[in-house]
């Protein structure tokens, strides 16, 4: 078994807790929308894990790639084993944050825009569809389910963000892919490069997690920040804190996985 999906037609799972830290290909990350980027508390002490020693391994990650270098650019993954945690009874968390340097640089979007974002959208090639567009779909539960498939997230006119479950139905919301809204005294392009920033942390039926974090090819210093963050935010979302976790490992699309702790 995988811990996730191994291509972009595969039906997305929930992992197994026994699957965590096996080699897998990614399965991508998609940012919420349904709550906003929220900044990680600081008093979280990393007593667990040396910064020197993910520094090492990170340098072993990126390294391995180089030597194996793939015609794509790898994504890197957190995986994170819980334990102490019963999904079933337990509060599930759920939260999300903005990482310093982008994970997904190319993470598809697409904005939901009236005539003003419209405009702003082809000056950045950002792709969009009118609320014309939206009405042609019918609500048709395939094509909003294909639309929602298309693209990784979505954006929307602040003064649209209330039509689209009347014109969509609950299909991107179903699909974890409700838009992000933005207002027009809002940077746009600001806005794209904040939601592929953003990672999203959400316990479901299993005790085991994946987040995109990075890239092969960032820096040491850029993905040691991002990953950083993401434990010391993981921790802060945690009843116990480092008492819930079991594992954390990173691994590269197409490489092995590395344990962190």
């Amino acid at each position: 078994m995988q811990c996730c999906s191994e291509g972009a037609e595969a039906k997305p799972r929930e992992p197994d807790s026994a699957e965590c830290g096996r080699d897998h290909p990614l399965r991508p990350f998609l940012p919420s929308s349904l709550s906003p980027p929220v900044t990680p508390t600081t008093n979280v002490k990393m007593s667990k894990i040396q910064v020197s020693s993910v520094r090492n391994t990170l340098k072993e990650l990126i390294q391995a790639s180089e030597d194996k270098r793939r015609n794509f650019n790898e994504t890197v993954e957190l995986q994170i084993g819980l334990k102490n945690y019963d999904p079933q009874r337990d509060k599930r968390f759920s939260g999300t944050v903005k990482l310093p340097h982008v994970p997904r640089p190319r993470m598809s979007l697409c904005i939901l825009a009236d005539a003003a974002d419209v405009d702003r959208a082809k000056l950045i090639n950002l792709e969009f569809m009118t609320v014309e567009d939206l009405k042609k779909l019918n609500k048709n539960k395939k094509l909003v389910k294909k639309l929602a498939k298309k693209y990784d997230a979505f954006l929307a006119s602040e003064a649209l963000i209330k039509q689209i479950p009347r014109l969509l139905g609950p299909g991107l919301s179903k699909a974890g892919k409700f838009p992000t809204p933005v207002s027009h005294n809002e940077d746009l392009e600001k806005k794209v490069t904040e939601v592929k920033s953003t990672i999203k942390f959400q316990l479901k039926k299993v005790l085991c997690l994946g987040v995109a974090i990075g890239h092969v090819q960032m820096s040491d210093d850029q993905l040691l920040a991002n990953v950083m963050l993401a434990i010391n935010f993981l921790i802060s979302l945690l009843k116990k804190q480092w008492q819930n976790i079991k594992s954390l490992h990173v691994k590269s699309t197409m490489g092995k996985v590395y344990r962190l702790f």
